[in-house]
C-alpha cells in the first residue's frame, strides 16, 4: 500500500498540474466515521446544494465567455485564430480546475486510495493524474470542436451538460477522496460522473462526430473507475450506499 516518499520528476510534474496533494494530510480533523448506520441528511443537502451552485456559477461563466468571444470576434485588431486559442485555454482551465467553482472541499489527494484495500488489478496512484491529464486534453479538443460547430456560442446544451458533468465529478471527489464515504461513492460515481460522461459524449457526437469520438475515451476510463470504486467498497466493509453520520470526537 505504501508508496515512495520521494516522487520522481514526472510524478511531481503531473501532481502539480493536476493539483494532487501527496502529503500526509489528516482526514477528518474533528470527526470520525460513526458506527451507526444513520443517514447523514445534512451531508446529502450539502452535496446537492454545492453541486447545484457550482453548476449555476459555471453556466454564468459560460455566459461571460460568450460575451467576451463576441467582442474578440468583432474586434478586427485580433487575428482570426485568437478567439479559438482563448476558448481552448478556457476549456483547459475548466477541465483541470473546475473545482475552483465549487463550495465543497475538493482537495485532490491520493490519501484515501493509498489507505483502502484495493483489488490486485487496481492501477498505481500515479496512473490517475496522468490519465486525467490526457482526458483533460481530449475534453479541450472536443469542446472546442463543439463550440466551433455551434457558431462560437457557449450557452448551448452540449457545453451546459459538459459543466454539469464536471460538477458531478467534483462532488464525487468530495465524497470519496476527501470524506472517504466508500458506500455513498458507489451510486454517486455511477449516476454522476459515469452517466453524465455517457450523455455528454453522446450529445457531442450528435453535434460533431469527431468531438464525440475524441471524448469517448473518458467513458472507457470512467467505466474502469466505477468498477474500481465498486470493488473498493466490497473489499472495505460494504458500508451502506448512502452517507453515514459522522460522530464528533475530541482531538
Amino acid at each position: 500500500m505504501n508508496e515512495s516518499n520521494n516522487p520522481g520528476i514526472l510524478e511531481k510534474f503531473v501532481n502539480t498540474v493536476m493539483g494532487v496533494k501527496t502529503g500526509n494530510q489528516q482526514r477528518y480533523p474533528n470527526t470520525s466515521i460513526a458506527t451507526r448506520q444513520e443517514l447523514d441528511i445534512r451531508a446529502v443537502l450539502v452535496y446537492t446544494l454545492g453541486t447545484i451552485l457550482q453548476i449555476v456559477v459555471m453556466i454564468l461563466v459560460l455566459l461571460v465567455m460568450g460575451k467576451l468571444v463576441i467582442m474578440i470576434d468583432n474586434n478586427y485588431s485580433f487575428p482570426t485564430w485568437f478567439s479559438t486559442l482563448f476558448t481552448g485555454l478556457f476549456f483547459a482551465i475548466l477541465s483541470i480546475r473546475s473545482r475552483i467553482f465549487s463550495l465543497l472541499d475538493n482537495t485532490r489527494s491520493r490519501q484515501t486510495y493509498d489507505q483502502v484495500i484495493r483489488p490486485r488489478w487496481s492501477p498505481p496512484p500515479l496512473v490517475f493524474p496522468i490519465v486525467w491529464m490526457i482526458i483533460a486534453v481530449l475534453r479541450v479538443i472536443s469542446s472546442v470542436l463543439v463550440w466551433q460547430q455551434m457558431n462560437h456560442q457557449f450557452l448551448v446544451l452540449p457545453l451546459i451538460l459538459f459543466v454539469v458533468h464536471l460538477a458531478l465529478g467534483d462532488t464525487w471527489n468530495t465524497i470519496f477522496t476527501v470524506e472517504r464515504r466508500l458506500g455513498a461513492a458507489v451510486p454517486v460515481v455511477i449516476l454522476g460522473p459515469w452517466l453524465s460522461a455517457v450523455v455528454v459524449t453522446a450529445i457531442y457526437w450528435q453535434t460533431n462526430p469527431l468531438a464525440g469520438m475524441t471524448l469517448s475515451f473518458s467513458c472507457v476510463w470512467l467505466t474502469v473507475a466505477a468498477v474500481l470504486v465498486f470493488r473498493i467498497w466490497q473489499l472495505n466493509g460494504l458500508e451502506p450506499l448512502y452517507p453515514l453520520k459522522l460522530t464528533p470526537v475530541e482531538k
